[in-house]
């Protein structure tokens, strides 16, 4: 499982071991430049202390054997070029100066070489560059230590800050695992880091759309529960009365109510279940191209039947192809529910209008009829599950459940559609419109 403590604490302290070996380097790169200038220094005080002084020519056996690999090697040449002294004759370095610092290649290491030219004599001086790197790589290791010394009790450091840091962040966690089904309370945002509470704050969204899902679940488990005793409890009664009748007309008069009941009771489970399914995050498919007119035309083939039954005169104005994006099974459910409803609601020999067109980048599906319509007092509520209109209610003139257009209100939110009540035919009936957005 992936720590976001560990990965600091490591990072932190790759960073650190990095950042102290470039000090390292730089301390060397110092220290050899510091060394540098001084042996240098030293060099030219070697040579101004020798120059002038008398010497003669060295015999050829002469050799100052005892010096160390680390020694200075002093050469002094007349201004004829006669070696009048050698500090170290078994050194392998040229026989003639070049004045000035120089660096030579030697078979014996590399060399730092300072010659200068005073009265008659030539005095050069000699030093390894082995003493001055050994002297830098001392002084940057001297330096290093005691933060390479530093590192575990850093490490130690930076874990408590670090665990300090997350502490805010094991207070949300324990403040959420305290919330439950029943209790989804906002968490506190008092006293949090700027950095955590975008969090928290987002997570309180989260925590009051759950409790509104939540809330809307139980509402609507009891309204279905209530909406299911009263068809159920009329279907009771009416297997009752069936059984108890004495006459075969009133047998077949309380079958006739019986089936009446079961369809009811049918359609409302249908409708329950086909909002259930509209649910957000329930059952959804991949969106597909889906030609409305086409739809348009089979909902109303599926229910010419009952139109034919009622006399009404159900039309449609769908002549072209509207293509759309969404869940075919779903829209067909919006359409059935929507053309359903006007023929429903609408008398014997009335109208029903479907059509489907375009306008701009949208493509508009309109169902309007000559129904009772809905009084506009009742239109802000009238996609609420189970709420019919006083209108509806009052006359009468349809069973229904109220939940056709809460069907077609979550089905339309799903495809980013609107949908909107107007009048219906001749002035009077209702209107319904819904506008979704053209596939491209």
């Amino acid at each position: 499982m992936r720590s976001i403590r560990r990965a600091l604490l490591i990072w932190l302290l790759v960073g650190l071991l990095l950042g102290v070996a470039a000090a390292a380097v730089g301390t060397y790169v110092r220290a050899r430049e510091e060394a540098n200038a001084l042996f240098d220094y030293q060099l030219k005080e070697m040579v101004a202390s020798l120059t002038g002084a008398p010497f003669t020519a060295a015999p050829p056996d002469f050799a100052d054997s005892d010096n160390g690999e680390d020694a200075l090697v002093v050469q002094i040449w007349d201004r004829n070029g006669v070696q009048l002294y050698l500090s170290q004759p078994q050194r392998m370095l040229p026989q003639h100066a070049q004045l000035g610092f120089t660096n030579l290649r030697t078979e014996s290491g590399e060399w730092r070489v300072f010659s200068a030219l005073a009265g008659n004599q030539v005095v050069q001086v000699a030093q390894p560059m082995r003493p001055r790197r050994e002297l830098a790589a001392s002084m940057a290791f001297r330096t290093i230590v005691p933060l390479l010394a530093m590192l575990p009790v850093l490490a130690v450091l930076i874990w408590l800050i670090i665990a300090q840091g997350l502490r805010p962040l094991e207070r949300v966690a324990a403040a959420v695992a305290q919330r439950s089904s029943t209790a989804l309370e906002p968490v506190s945002e008092g006293g949090l880091p700027v950095e955590v509470q975008p969090l928290v704050h987002a997570l309180n969204g989260l925590l009051e759309r759950l409790g509104q899902a939540l809330a809307a679940q139980r509402s609507f488990i009891a309204d279905a529960a209530h909406e299911l005793r009263t068809p159920l409890t009329a279907v009771h009664l009416q297997a009752q009365l069936a059984e108890r009748a004495s006459t075969e007309g009133g047998r077949r008069q309380a079958l006739a109510d019986l089936k009446s009941g079961l369809a009811r009771a049918t359609r409302l489970s249908e409708q329950l279940l086909t909002l259930a399914r509209e649910e957000p995050g329930v059952g959804e498919r991949a969106p597909v191209e889906v030609d409305l007119s086409e739809l348009a035309r089979e909902v109303i083939a599926e229910l010419a039947p009952l139109a034919e039954a009622k006399q009404i005169d159900l039309g449609l104005n769908a002549g072209w192809t509207a293509p759309i994006k969404g869940d075919a099974d779903a829209l067909r459910a919006l359409v059935s529910n929507l053309v359903d409803n006007a023929l429903r609601y609408t008398p014997s020999g009335g109208r029903a209008d479907v059509s489907v067109g375009a306008e701009g980048e949208s493509v508009v599906l309109s169902v309007r009829d000559t129904g009772p319509g809905i009084a506009p007092a009742d239109r802000a509520r009238i996609f609420d599950r189970f709420y019919r209109g006083q209108q509806a209610a009052a006359s009468g003139a349809a069973p229904g459940s109220g939940l056709g257009l809460a069907i077609v209100k979550s089905v339309a939110d799903r495809h980013a559609a609107t949908v909107e009540l107007g009048d219906g035919l001749d002035g009077r009936g209702l209107g319904v419109t819904a506008r979704f957005p053209r596939a491209s």
